[in-house]
């Protein structure tokens, strides 16, 4: 019997989410790791499909903007469609074998994975054969609404992509497009159809439980390998905000960041966050804890390590004075675009987002 590797991840930014699917679909042919399902929620984006029409993103850019969607072009099939906190995106990383290589049974096996998981809630789902995903109603019905979307891509008999259930998700958000092209029928999420909130590591749980049996698979739980912070020193608001960037040696890469570093044994996010800044920086300030949590994988390497990155603000006066540590051999105050800019991973760029939007304690 196969194995399938559940990997639970919690917030992974859109870009590093590609990015996983791509080094566990590497590892996956090079026979370096089981077949995965890797179960994550991405920030609001809006995913273009091969067959997506541009047109069916009725939200105008400034309305994007204003409502913090990003846009990105995939290679799965299908149209238009969105991802967000509260909606749980799954991504199997399958190399089907031989009997399993037909495209149709594969998407009627992750519709069946999904059909299954919400029975166990006690909604009653299944496909509209001329419409993709799974649904709440009947074809033809004034009432049928998706609550499950499909879009998967297929190479040398690797799967990528996956599908995503509304669990929580804003159904709002919908309304910014023609969800996957089909403007005769709604939208719905398992907390609207209940009338409550769900838990959604509850749903993971199912998801992973369904579509072990779907697949005929004996289950693994996959973890991460390191946990990190990330710590934006800041000060200023508005125009005047500075972000102070840090530079790697260049045995260490040479790049700009903020601070950064690992948690040590038996050590807490926000222990680790202090400790970090003092070595890297010399200061001595309290921290903000960011409630910024996301996975990624570090580098290149296969098979791929996992990071849990934790962030935090540090808010300092305008003449603190930086004392480097080892790891770096350079640092500026600089504006923010100068800052987004300059910092090469979108967890970075986020934590100094969402550092700029907290209070300094007095």
């Amino acid at each position: 019997m196969n194995t399938l590797t559940v990997f639970r991840l919690g917030r992974v930014e859109y870009e590093d989410g590609l990015k996983l699917m791509h080094l566990f679909g590497e590892a996956r042919l090079q026979g370096l790791i089981g077949d995965a399902l890797l179960l994550l929620e991405h920030p609001p984006v809006l995913t273009l499909g091969r067959a997506a029409k541009r047109e069916n993103i009725t939200a105008t850019d400034a309305r994007l903007a204003q409502e913090g969607v990003e846009v990105f072009d995939t290679n799965r099939g299908g149209d238009v469609t969105y991802h967000g906190p509260g909606q749980v995106v799954g991504y199997p990383i399958l190399l089907l074998p031989e009997d399993r290589r037909d495209v149709r049974r594969y998407v009627r096996d992750v519709e069946r994975g999904l059909v299954q998981t919400l029975a166990g809630f006690g909604l009653t789902a299944g496909a509209i054969p001329k419409w993709p995903g799974v649904w709440l109603g009947h074809e033809g019905s004034p009432d049928a609404r998706k609550i499950g979307a499909i879009g998967v891509h297929l190479s040398r008999w690797l799967t990528t992509h996956g599908f995503a259930l509304n669990v929580n998700t804003n159904l709002e958000h919908f309304q910014l497009i023609v969800p996957c092209g089909i403007r005769e029928a709604g939208v719905t999420s398992m907390q609207r159809e209940l009338g409550h909130a769900v838990s959604v590591p509850d749903v993971e749980e199912a998801l992973a439980r369904e579509f072990t049996r779907v697949f005929d698979a004996r289950r693994v739980d996959g973890t991460v390998d390191l946990r990190t912070v990330s710590v934006a020193v800041v000060h200023g608001r508005g125009p005047e905000a500075r972000v102070l960037l840090l530079r790697r040696t260049p045995e260490r890469g040479g790049f700009w960041q903020t601070v950064t570093g690992r948690l040590e044994p038996g050590e807490s996010p926000v222990e680790a966050a202090r400790r970090e800044v003092a070595e890297e920086t010399g200061l001595t300030l309290p921290v903000v804890d960011l409630a910024y949590r996301h996975a990624f994988a570090l580098g290149e390497a296969l098979p791929p390590k996992l990071v849990e990155e934790h962030g935090f603000a540090v808010h300092a006066a305008p003449d603190t004075q930086v004392r480097l540590g080892l790891e770096h051999d350079a640092f500026e105050w600089v504006d923010v675009p100068t800052a987004l800019a300059r910092l090469p991973f979108r967890g970075l760029r986020e934590t100094v987002t969402r550092a700029l939007q907290t209070t300094p304690r007095p």
